[in-house]
């Protein structure tokens, strides 16, 4: 395989956070030297990303729609990402931050690697700090690989990957080969089951900005799904989980969940103190702004037509969508047609309040333990433990809304009996055909019936306890759901247009276009469809 030229980062280059607010104060780290476990702690500050995919996946993905009343509140990183197009833009929330941060984040955690290694660690006093540099390796080139590459599967020997940094850069101008993607999931895989076994909780201080061993056990439950090593996903996820689940999951009637105050309700969402986050990581990004209660993002958003019909507000096994403690996680912006859930929410850190300047953050819940849940029940589903994993399924619906009951039979009755989605509307009645169930196109295997119906559970459920997090894309990826792009004027007051573009199972757009100086650097760019 020839070796390109690829547009990395600096060795030494540092992400600075700071702001007076809880959530997103971090120590600066103004070493000289990397040569304690004072200054290699210090140096781990900056191994995690200082930019998120939200954005890019969300509005990728099909948790939006093109409103066409809101035209003047479009902006064209959305476009972009809607359309599934190669990004032009080097701004917040881009694919080329998105990129810097990462390899930012891959160069802090292998200094701080060769700074153990040149230590050495013979009485094992450096091991949760080896530990915690190699989780941030290993999710940092996750994000990468999940964003920028086609999803694993079987044609990962042959597709494009990233390449996998597992040392400082010492050369002014370094080679490096893109490889594939089952390259890299071997080595995420290596460096998971190096480091997990290191961390120790007792040397953070802040438990939930950190790799902590639970989070470190979701990250391992969440990317062996991705690589269908379905044995250790249930594993891991159930260390994460405990003999009593139930104690470890979010409380969706806390008073401040609950509250239909933005400031409230998302600054309870982020809480380091909520056991149900694992690992919080703030980030640059206007994401919250987009998604919150504003009329930023109008023109590509999510609207009360896929509230109603695909997610918050769509009818389940659990009954419609009042039953369904969406009340909790959603809330209407009522001057537009946009649905919001008050989660993800900015952080404004001024650097010059008299010119109303600076920086908008988000702290993002990277792992939290609701979301393991579900790992597991999907895993379940792929062993055909069925009995569990609708103990799981029906475990998370009690906790989320008010003690509704699912059962293997209703789960099971229900998504065999319902249609799977259209994008269009029914010409008679002019009610959307739209439906939470979409056709799955997976090169693995599932089988029809009964494995297929209790994925489409799990999928639904995931959609609507992660919307605004940016999984749902990853899913859309894994499972070849194929999304129609649709306009649709306000309150489906006049028809649906279901064509302004279509992404099929075998579209190539489905892993992000590299940044295009990546690109121009050497590095060979994701090939598209003819």
């Amino acid at each position: 395989m020839k070796k390109y030229y690829i547009l990395l980062l600096p060795l030494l280059s540092v992400i600075y956070l700071s702001s007076c607010d809880k959530y997103l104060d971090v120590d600066p780290d103004n070493r000289a030297e990397v040569d304690n476990k004072e200054k290699i702690a210090g140096m781990l500050v900056s191994a995690y990303p200082t930019s998120t995919f939200c954005f890019i996946t969300e509005m990728a993905s099909d948790n939006a729609d093109r409103m066409d009343k809101y035209i003047q509140y479009d902006n064209r990183r959305q476009e972009e990402f809607f359309y599934w197009k190669d990004a032009t833009e080097i701004s917040t929330d881009t694919p080329h931050v998105l990129w810097q941060a990462c390899y930012k984040a891959i160069a802090s955690a292998n200094q701080a690697l060769d700074a153990i290694k040149k230590l050495g660690n013979d009485d094992g006093s450096l091991n949760t700090q080896k530990g915690e540099a190699l989780m941030c390796r290993a999710y940092a080139h996750f994000v990468l690989v999940n964003v920028f590459c086609m999803h694993y599967g079987s044609a990962s020997s042959t597709d494009p990957g990233v390449p996998y940094m597992e040392a400082p850069e010492t050369t002014v101008n370094p080679k490096y080969e893109r490889g594939t993607v089952a390259g890299v999931y071997a080595k995420i895989e290596a460096d998971i089951e190096e480091g997990l076994p290191l961390i120790n909780d007792d040397e953070f201080k802040v438990l939930r900005y950190h790799f902590n061993k639970k989070a470190a056990y979701a990250f391992a439950a969440r990317f062996f799904l991705y690589y269908r090593k379905y044995d250790k996903v249930i594993s891991y996820a159930s260390e994460v989980l405990g003999g009593d689940p139930v104690s470890a999951l979010r409380n969706w009637g806390d008073a401040a969940i609950v509250s239909t105050t933005y400031d409230v309700r998302g600054n309870a969402f982020v809480d380091s103190d909520n056991k149900a986050n694992l690992l919080l990581i703030p980030t640059y990004s206007l994401w919250g702004r987009h998604d919150g209660p504003y009329y930023t993002g109008c023109y590509y958003i999510h609207n009360n037509t896929i509230s109603a019909y695909e997610t918050d507000r769509s009818v389940g096994p659990w009954g419609n969508g009042s039953v369904a403690n969406t009340y909790k996680s959603r809330a209407i912006y009522l001057t537009v047609d946009k649905v919001c859930n008050y989660k993800i929410k900015e952080f404004f850190e001024y650097t010059d309040p008299v010119q109303g300047i600076g920086y908008a953050h988000i702290v993002h819940p990277v792992f939290t333990t609701d979301e393991t849940l579900l790992c597991r029940a999907e895993a379940y589903v792929m062993t055909k433990e069925y009995d569990k994993a609708c103990d799981d399924l029906s475990l998370f619906m009690r906790n989320y809304s008010n003690g509704t009951i699912l059962t293997r039979e209703n789960m099971n009755a229900f998504y065999e009996n319902l249609e799977y989605y259209q994008p269009g509307y029914d010409a008679a009645t002019k009610i959307p055909l739209a439906t939470p169930k979409k056709k799955l196109n997976p090169d693995f295997v599932v089988e029809q019936g009964e494995q297929e119906n209790l994925i489409h559970c799990v999928l639904h459920i995931r959609r609507i306890l992660t919307r605004s997090e940016g999984l749902r894309w990853f899913d859309v990826k894994r499972y070849g759901i194929e999304i129609y792009r649709r306009s649709i004027t306000e309150n489906n007051s006049k028809p649906i247009t279901p064509d302004l573009d279509f992404l099929a199972a075998d579209d190539l757009r489905r892993a992000i276009q590299l940044p295009m100086d990546v690109i121009n650097a050497g590095l060979p760019a994701n090939p598209r469809n003819e």
